[in-house]
């Protein structure tokens, strides 16, 4: 086989190898980004259904308030 074919091979080769490990790191990066942004959201959400029940506690807080002032 000629050099030329033999060095364009081990070429390409290499920049299929270069290009898959590329594509897999970019991957897993991406995939643990979106695992951190799913963490973020859902602690979110959190504070936003503890917010929605504290605001309902203290309806009927005032209530009583009124209640006992009337």
């Amino acid at each position: 086989m000629p050099e030329g074919i033999v060095i364009a091979l081990i070429t390409l080769g290499g920049s299929g190898i270069g290009s898959l490990c590329g594509i897999i790191i970019s991957s897993k990066l991406t995939t643990y980004r979106l695992e951190q942004l799913e963490k973020k959201v859902d602690k979110h959400n959190t504070i936003i259904e503890r917010t929605f029940v504290l605001e309902g506690d203290m309806k009927l807080v005032k209530q009583e308030i009124e209640d006992l002032k009337g």
